[in-house]
């Protein structure tokens, strides 16, 4: 317990500063650029993060959105209430999860959408040999071919909106104060770990999308997406009276502004 103690400690002491929120879009930008850089100019070699296949592809960011979902759904719960009492209030900041829900669903219903009007059916990935007969991605990888489109990086989109999202929810950690005897410290704390842990993946898998593939217009499209979701959210409408609302920001009943209005 005491080495989950410290692990809660060391990750909500980092991710609650308001420089994180602050300076984490940044961050990923300038990940993003470097990393596409790198690639294109002097490539790393292979390694495990580059196979599509390593763990943290496949069993983490594949679903990025349901862990996200999974982990600040009892967060949230817990915390607005924990600070509010109010069922109410808690339903209405649980809202923020369905619309998450749907900026996830659009975007990657758009991007599959752009990269099936946009792409053509080819024998092989060096885009040889035009298979005119295949009209859809789906048609032509049934049959042994390569589909080219533009395919905007969904990785790139989700794990920034997905980052973004996780550290101005835990935002509220500034007015949670539990100590060990209380009801909710163990649940929380396992929260914390979880949800810290989860934003370190996302921000290493990033980078690594960033350094091993897509081309840069594919990243910086997928990148501007999860921004314009992020801030089109918490930075604009959810400081608005009728919207889900910020993370509660003090022990009244009202919903406090977060530091855009510092």
């Amino acid at each position: 317990m005491d080495h989950l103690e410290r692990c809660a400690w060391f990750l909500r002491g980092t991710l609650v500063r308001a420089a994180v929120r602050r300076y984490l879009p940044w961050t990923l930008v300038t990940f993003m650029i470097g990393g596409s850089l790198l690639k294109e100019l002097s490539p790393l070699p292979e390694s495990y993060l580059s196979n599509k296949r390593n763990v943290l592809n496949v069993y983490f960011v594949k679903v990025a959105w349901a862990w996200t979902f999974c982990l600040l759904l009892p967060f949230i719960a817990l915390t607005t209430y924990h600070l509010t009492g109010k069922t109410g209030l808690v339903l209405r900041r649980l809202s923020t999860l369905l619309v998450g829900t749907a900026v996830w669903y659009v975007c990657t219903t758009l991007f599959s959408s752009i990269e099936h009007y946009t792409g053509r059916c080819y024998h092989s990935p060096a885009l040889d040999g035009l298979r005119q007969e295949h009209r859809s991605k789906q048609q032509c990888h049934g049959e042994g071919g390569f589909w080219h489109g533009f395919d905007i990086s969904g990785h790139s989109f989700l794990l920034t909106y997905c980052a973004l999202m996780i550290v101005e929810e835990m935002a509220v950690l500034h007015e949670v104060k539990t100590d060990r005897s209380h009801h909710l410290h163990t649940t929380i704390t396992s929260l914390v770990i979880g949800l810290g842990t989860l934003t370190f993946i996302w921000v290493l898998m990033f980078l690594c999308t960033a350094v091993y593939f897509h081309n840069l217009s594919q990243k910086v499209f997928g990148t501007l997406f999860g921004l314009l979701g992020w801030y089109g959210t918490y930075g604009f409408w959810y400081q608005k009276p009728f919207s889900p609302g910020l993370p509660p920001q003090s022990s009244s009943l009202n919903l406090k502004q977060d530091s855009y209005k510092k």
